[in-house]
């Protein structure tokens, strides 16, 4: 397993927390999500052998926030 960490603007309550844990949660590789909503970053635990960082930040940008690191 590998960790990334991203900042993620555009989440406003814990709605869009579970949000974001959905849309990466849902990526096959995905082992674990965490979403802190006052610090804006996700930390994601994912198997580089089925998902690429890429993908990971783009499904959080086509869910409508956006994504910096």
């Amino acid at each position: 397993m590998t960790t990334l960490i991203l900042s993620i603007g555009g989440m406003t309550c814990m709605g869009c927390v579970g949000s974001v844990k959905r849309l990466l949660g849902q990526l096959p590789g995905v082992d674990r999500v965490e979403v802190d909503l006052t610090s804006g970053r996700a930390e994601i635990d994912y198997d580089p052998a089925l998902v690429e960082p890429e993908a990971l930040r783009q499904a959080i940008v086509d869910g409508g926030y956006t994504v910096a690191g």
